[in-house]
This record gives structure tokens, sequence and C-alpha cells, in this order.
């Protein structure tokens, strides 16, 4: 086996402004305790670059989303908007939310950065322990993060993104209860997304945006999952785990302080990070504050 290329990992993260706060605080985590990282890029909505003109450094750089977006997909005026999601619109398909161009952006920038291996971090999570991404660069294999046989047939949106992505993919239809790949801290490789992106365009006939704003029902996730799976040439990159690094919450209450702090405190040495996703509400100060305190704990010690 060759050398380890420890600068061919990309962290890529959309976020926006309603996120401010917690993409601070995935920054301040990241330069504290991520290494081995070529660069992290953060994607924002053009008419908020000056917002996020503060976390440029030189291992991090801000793009514009429009940067990573086809010519004609444009965002309409931010009055029009839906649960405080903006929207982005064309003459190809009906218009698609920020939740579906922030998945266009990840496929995007996994495709054209000039990084191998790209790392997905959601604006929500927060390391708090050491993460050295060398391990994660060619020449190893690329981690397929999988929860198998999770998704039940009758899952309100997970079957339905099963069911487009094989589809989008030409694969035969599901088999239920079908494997899960969405999670937080997910690697992709390049050549995969390309391959991914080329196989969709063949099978729709269309730009492969083009037929994610038609479809609609998407999971970036999933699309790519299930796309690796079933391709053994592909898959032969990859390495299955049922393991992720980041300890999540899905809930939709907010988490009190004991909560926050009895689930970073319990969890065992596989996890480095955590995320308390957007829709709970969990303050970020609140999540902040224990984790200064878990910082701080080690000091005390010595």
């Amino acid at each position: 086996m060759g050398s380890l290329d420890t600068s061919s990992v990309g962290l890529v993260t959309p976020t926006y402004g309603r996120d401010l706060e917690r993409c601070a605080l995935l920054c301040e985590s990241v330069d504290r305790y991520v290494t081995s990282f070529a660069k992290h890029y953060l994607i924002v909505p053009d008419d908020e670059l000056a917002l996020f003109a503060r976390f440029r450094a030189g291992h991090r750089e801000v793009l514009p989303v429009s940067q990573l977006l086809p010519s004609w997909l444009k965002p309409l005026p931010r009055f029009i908007r839906r649960k405080h999601r903006r929207y982005w619109g064309s003459l190809r398909a009906m218009p698609v939310s920020g939740w579906h161009v922030q998945q266009f952006v990840k496929i995007r920038a996994a495709s054209l950065f000039p990084e191998p291996r790209t790392c997905m971090l959601d604006s929500d999570v927060v390391f708090f322990r050491p993460f050295d991404v060398s391990a994660f660069a060619p020449p190893n294999p690329t981690p397929l993060f999988v929860r198998p046989w999770e998704i039940a047939p009758d899952a309100p949106l997970h079957a339905r993104w099963i069911r487009t992505s094989h589809r989008l993919l030409g694969l035969a239809e599901p088999a239920f209860p079908a494997d899960d790949f969405i999670g937080h801290i997910i690697f992709w490789d390049q050549q995969a997304v390309r391959a991914m992106t080329e196989r969709i365009e063949q099978v729709t006939g269309l730009d492969w945006t083009e037929a994610l704003c038609r479809a609609r029902d998407i999971s970036e996730y999933l699309l790519y999952g299930h796309f690796v799976s079933n391709s053994a040439r592909f898959m032969s990159e990859h390495r299955g785990t049922t393991r992720n690094p980041c300890l999540s919450y899905w809930g939709a209450a907010a988490l009190d302080t004991p909560a926050v702090e009895r689930m970073l405190r319990s969890a065992d040495a596989s996890y480095v990070a955590f995320s308390a996703a957007s829709i709970s509400e969990t303050p970020v100060q609140r999540v902040r504050s224990v984790l200064d305190r878990l910082a701080e704990a080690p000091k005390r010690v010595a």
C-alpha cells in the first residue's frame, strides 16, 4: 500500500444565515480538534457572503452557492418562503427549497473540488474530541456508513427517498426493509460521485441537477449509498461500517443542559463529534457551555 495523502480530504459544509451561530461553533471545533484535511469549504447564499466572511482563513474558504449551481437555477425573492426555507426556481422544474439546494451543492462540490475525498459536515455538527482524517485518505478505502435493514416500506420520508434513488439510478424496485445511509460526518469518493451523476444522466436523459429538481423526494446520502452498494467496482473501494463518529440527536424537543452533558460524558471513545439537529431548537450556547466545561476538565485534573 502506498503512503497516505493527508491533504486529499476536503471538508464541506453548506450553510446559511439562520445557522450562523451553529456554523461558528462547528468552525471553532474543527480548528481545535480536526487535523490532516486540505480545506474546509463553507458554501453559503450569495447575498450572505459578507455574513460569513469572518470564517475565512488559510484552511477555510467561503464560497457562493451560485458557483456550484447551474446557471438556470436562480434564487427566488426572499419573501417567497415556507417554514423559513428559501426557494430556487427555473423554467425546467417546480421551485426547490434551500434544503434541496444544499444537497445539490454537496454533490457538485464532491465532484469538482480538487480533493479526491470529501467529508460532509452539516453546520449542526460540533467536534469535542481529536479527529485525524488521514485515516480516511487514499489509498485507504472510503468508509460507507450504513444502518442495515433500517427503513420500513411505510417510512413517511425515507421510503420515498429510497424509491426515488432507485428510479434515478435505474435500479430495480427496492426491497424493504432497506438500508439507510444517512448520518453525520459522511465521506464520499470523488470518482464514485462522478459515476453516480453520470448514471443519473444516462437513466433520465437530463442534466443530473434537473433530474433531482424534478424528482424532489431525494436524499443525497441515500443516492450515494445505494449507488455504491449496487456497484461491484465502487463497493470494492469502500469499507462498510455501522459506526458513525458523530453522536446524533434527531428528536424534535430541545435538549436541556443536563441532557447534553449526559450524552457527551457517556459517549464511548468512538465518538468524536455531537449533533443536535437544528429542528430540535437546542440553543447553541447551551451546547457551547457544556463543551467548554468538558474541555476544561482535563486541565483541572492536570
